[in-house]
């Protein structure tokens, strides 16, 4: 009997969730563990894996024929490139994140905008700023955010930047594809047309080999001096080294960042210390729901594998999303 590997923490699903699950794959085991051992052990037998796989043990499954990513990000493919030749499908939980990561840019722009991030800093100290000292209060009406990587996230992001009186422009991979909301769009040859016209550069980019340091010293400079520049793709995607430079000698205003080129970000990294800058750890994506959201999309899948319908999501190995 070919198995089904849920690569989860024990508690991750409900009983009634995984009582779906193996209600959707009747003749299949369903293992849920994260265990290396026993997972070494039935390598042989894994025919579907959700959630969380060895990397590295995906050329041994070879009777893998779908893994179900249980993250939207896929850029696990740089580092075992082994993968992209391996006959398996490879889907991933886009959909769960447009909600979660558009509010934490807003939650960055809002910051910046009422001063928060020196708020913050002012209450650790116990120290009153007068008020005719916050003086690079701004509004968002007005302003004009530049999405960079429009996808699911972006989408959702741009709603709710017109909704609240923004211009959108946009630069996509194929900017022939349409979104509402988005004034323009254009391909990544011509990002630096509209770097200049933006008060925020939202990238939302996932890692690729095309994507890799896409922001470096030459788009930094051609920001507006009073920008800001918001990360809650990947942070291999930017020059962290042109950022800082361009943080300290004021290129741009600030920056809000939920991803760096190296995670944890080094306790040595200047970039903590920075007025301008509001670090987060890597948790954009983060949402009570997010289990609850990531198994309809798997559980539609399944479905849709057992009756050999095209299945949601498919990754692109070789592009990398």
């Amino acid at each position: 009997m070919n198995t089904l590997l849920l690569g989860l923490k024990p508690g991750a699903l409900s009983d009634e969730q995984l009582d779906r699950v193996r209600a959707a794959a009747p003749n299949m085991r369903v293992l849920v563990t994260l265990d290396l051992d026993q997972i070494e052990a039935i390598l042989d037998q894994i025919e579907i894996a959700a959630g969380s796989f060895p990397r590295h043990l995906l050329p041994q499954a070879r009777n893998l024929r779908w893994f179900q990513d249980w993250s939207a990000g896929t850029d696990w493919l740089l580092r075992y490139p082994e993968a992209v030749d391996l006959d398996f499908v490879l889907t991933n939980t886009s959909g769960v994140h447009p909600n979660p990561v558009t509010e934490h840019v807003l939650a960055f722009l809002l910051a910046f905008g009422r001063d928060f991030h020196r708020a913050m800093r002012a209450q650790v100290r116990r120290e009153w700023i007068p008020q005719d000292q916050h003086e690079n209060l701004f509004e968002l009406e007005g302003k004009t955010m530049l999405l960079i990587g429009v996808g699911a996230i972006g989408r959702r992001t741009a709603e709710l930047a017109v909704a609240l009186g923004m211009r959108v422009l946009g630069v996509r991979r194929d900017p022939t594809i349409a979104v509402p909301g988005v004034e323009a769009m254009v391909g990544p040859g011509q990002l630096l047309d509209l770097l200049p016209q933006a008060d925020f550069v939202v990238s939302i980019l996932p890692l690729t080999r095309e994507t890799r340091g896409m922001i470096g010293q030459r788009e930094l400079r051609a920001m507006k001096p009073t920008a800001y520049l918001v990360n809650v793709g990947r942070g291999g995607t930017i020059d962290q080294r042109a950022l800082v430079q361009a943080l300290r000698e004021g290129w741009i205003a600030g920056a809000g960042l939920d991803v760096f080129e190296t995670e944890p970000l080094p306790e040595d990294s200047p970039l903590w210390a920075m007025v301008n800058v509001i670090v987060t750890s890597h948790y954009a994506g983060v949402t009570p729901r997010y289990h609850d959201q990531a198994i309809e999309i798997f559980l539609d899948n399944l479905h849709r594998y057992h009756a050999g319908e095209p299945l949601r999501n498919v990754v692109d190995k070789r592009l990398g999303y």
